[in-house]
């Protein structure tokens, strides 16, 4: 049977393609990779179509042993790769044979790496993804050591590139949004964002927490609940913006004062606690 063993998952490792879309009004997130160029690369780098199922990791630690050939690539931040103890790199496609196994180390920088194997992750899919969802707990278990994961037919050719540049994560970024729906219960929405605010650990895949300076509602209206896209920047009472991300709450009670980028998503994503952020807000 096509399958890797997972030996160790490390701190949290999920299977996750590209997500669930288009589920919203049954009250199903999106949920799927975070860092989404990061798992397209990797499926190209194997021979996969680029919405294949992989591993995503949190600060590494992911040991898997492959139970047949196949070929394997970890993108994401800069990261060690090893296999049966010696050094491969990252961003490259790596051959495995049988019982060998690959090893992601502790990214410098950057929180999830990605794992995409020739065939893809092949646990049934759920409403037409393999995605895990952590809020909704759609879809696989989170991995855990001694499991088989199935893998899917090979159907393409490795695509390694004679330079894959991988990006480290910036201790700052400069995150440009659209402002509204409710930009207007805040005062000066524009400036009030554009201040500096630090992930803390509280965040997850449902959202990125920020610390900083409290937004000052002006309107004491109170909010029917309305439906959230992912990149919502929902602003509870205590002032302090919520950044929603894949597996966010489709419906939500507090006022959005403004929408994250599609684009930017990745690297909110890859924000460790302690990163430094300010939004450039835009109509």
């Amino acid at each position: 049977m096509r399958a890797l063993e997972i030996v160790s998952p490390g701190s949290l490792a999920l299977v996750q393609d590209l997500g669930r879309p288009g589920y919203a009004h049954l009250g199903v997130p999106p949920s799927g990779a975070l860092d989404v160029a990061a798992l397209r690369l990797g499926n190209r780098l194997v021979g996969n179509p680029e919405d294949a199922a992989g591993i995503e990791t949190v600060l590494g630690g992911l040991t898997v042993r492959a139970v047949v050939s196949c070929t394997a690539a970890v993108t994401g931040p800069p990261v060690a790769v090893s296999v049966d103890g010696r050094e491969t790199g990252s961003h490259t496609p790596i051959p495995l044979r049988p019982s060998q196994k690959l090893t992601i180390g502790r990214p410098a920088t950057g929180l999830r790496c990605y794992l995409a194997v020739s065939g893809g992750i092949a646990v049934p899919p759920v409403l037409g993804s393999r995605s895990t969802d952590v809020l909704s707990g759609l879809g696989p278990s989170p991995l855990e050591a001694g499991a088989s994961v199935p893998l899917g037919p090979v159907t393409g050719v490795p695509s390694g590139a004679d330079v894959v540049t991988a990006s480290s994560a910036p201790p700052q970024l400069a995150v440009p949004v659209l402002l509204g729906p409710r930009d207007d219960w805040f005062a000066d929405a524009r400036a009030s964002l554009n201040a500096q605010w630090t992930v803390t650990a509280e965040s997850n895949r449902v959202g990125v927490r920020l610390d900083g300076p409290p937004l000052r509602r002006v309107s004491t209206s109170e909010l029917p609940s309305e439906g959230v896209l992912t990149g919502a920047i929902q602003v509870p009472p205590n002032g302090l913006p919520l950044v929603f991300l894949a597996d966010h709450p489709t419906t939500g009670g507090y006022p959005v004062i403004a929408v994250v980028r599609r684009g930017s998503l990745g690297a909110l994503a890859q924000a460790r606690p302690g990163t430094l952020v300010r939004f450039h807000a835009s109509f």
